[in-house]
């Protein structure tokens, strides 16, 4: 039996290797395929991921701002708007900004509103047995055990009930603050009260318990008036304006009562009277202008520089008369006010980059187009290079810009 065996085919030994080779070419072409569209930006994906990376910063910042963080969603929002302006989440941020310069975010006042109603408890538990005449420690020990607890419960209540903003709860904080000290001082200028202890020719007049009760009444209603006050809505900017109001007609009262010779009770109810005309005028003209916080904040501090600039003449000229020494600062803080205003005359109209109002105006001078404007000056994180014993070392520091100039 003889068998038969198969002689090799050349064709099969040409062909195999062939085969083989177009196989390893489709799959090197495939993975360079897949690698180039791994690494090849396809037309709209650019574009796609930048305004999904700004959504989710825009969703962070409404988080923030609904849980009345509006610092930090105030900063998101404008970093959005610089770094991803031509999406679609931008124009939500500065949506959202314009809301937050207006009305300011529900809920953005309950965190003042708790500290102050805190701090005032703890002021009732030593005012209420002071104006009921306790002699004892025990009485303001309670007091003061008390207070502060139900100060805090009362305020946390009030604002989660209200869902108050940062400007409805300034009304009723600074409500009570002035209300208090206007209760103080009426009281005195009034004589409210005042029951002479005469024991012959000598007469002892007690006033402690009439004025911690007159304060209390004060603080009280202007607790009730700012309640009342914040069922409508109010901007941080203009809480912060008749703040600064009471406070300048406070001073323009005291500089008033020193040039006008007034003395003991004149003296005090000028002080009075002139800081409820700053409140007044300042709460019937602030919804006309309705100026952003930082704005009320710069013409504010404008005028403080004034102030301290005429003490600082007063110091170098020492003048002898006190009418001379009280006008000087009245006149540089008035004329500091008045640079304030005009410094910052479009301060809340003015585009920054990005199409955020002032966001760029990081330093206390600005120069742009040949104007010179005050602006808001903001710690800013840097790196500083310093030379230390085994070389150079670089540390984390803040800087502030004092000038920043665009020609």
């Amino acid at each position: 039996m003889t068998g038969r065996t198969r002689a090799p085919d050349s064709r099969d030994d040409a062909t195999q290797p062939t085969a083989v080779r177009q196989r390893v070419s489709f799959l090197a072409a495939l993975a360079l395929a897949v690698a180039a569209a791994a690494v090849w930006p396809a037309p709209g994906r650019a574009q796609t991921t930048r305004a999904d990376s700004a959504a989710i910063l825009v969703d962070a910042a409404a988080r923030f701002e609904r849980a009345g963080r509006t610092e930090i969603a105030d900063a998101l929002y404008r970093q959005v708007i610089e770094r991803f302006g031509d999406t679609e989440p931008a124009q939500r941020a500065r949506d959202a900004l314009t809301a937050l310069a207006g009305e300011g975010a529900p809920g953005g006042g309950r965190v003042e509103l708790a500290v102050w109603s805190t701090l005032y408890g703890l002021w009732l538990g030593v005012a209420v047995p002071a104006a009921l005449g306790a002699d004892d420690p025990e009485p303001f020990g309670v007091g003061l055990l008390i207070g502060g607890p139900i100060g805090l419960i009362t305020g946390l209540r009030l604002a989660r009930g209200r869902g108050l903003t940062e400007g409805q709860a300034r009304a009723i904080t600074f409500g009570g603050t002035w209300g208090t000290w206007q209760g103080f001082g009426w009281r005195d200028v009034l004589d409210i009260g005042e029951s002479p202890d005469c024991d012959g020719d000598l007469c002892v007049v007690d006033e402690s318990e009439e004025t911690f009760a007159a304060m209390i009444v004060g603080g009280l209603v202007g607790i009730g008036v700012g309640a009342m006050l914040s069922a409508k809505p109010i901007s941080p900017g203009i809480a912060s304006t008749v703040n600064f109001g009471a406070l300048w007609g406070t001073w323009f009262g005291i500089a008033t009562a020193v040039l006008a010779d007034f003395e003991d009770d004149g003296f005090l109810a000028t002080m009075l009277v002139a800081g409820d005309i700053g409140l007044v005028t300042a709460a019937i003209m602030a919804p006309r202008w309705n100026p952003s916080r930082n704005r009320a904040r710069l013409v504010s501090i404008s005028g403080v520089i004034g102030g301290l600039a005429g003490a600082g003449l007063d110091l170098l000229i020492q003048p002898d008369d006190d009418k001379v020494l009280i006008g000087i600062p009245l006149a540089t803080s008035i004329i500091g006010l008045a640079t304030g205003v005009a410094l910052t005359r479009d301060y809340d109209a003015r585009p920054a980059p990005g199409g955020a109002p002032g966001s760029d105006d990081h330093a206390l001078f600005v120069m742009r187009d040949g104007n010179m404007r005050l602006g808001l000056p903001l710690p800013l994180p840097a790196m500083e290079r310093r030379r230390g014993p085994r070389g150079t070392i670089v540390q984390p520091a803040a800087r502030i810009m004092l000038l920043r100039a665009t020609f």
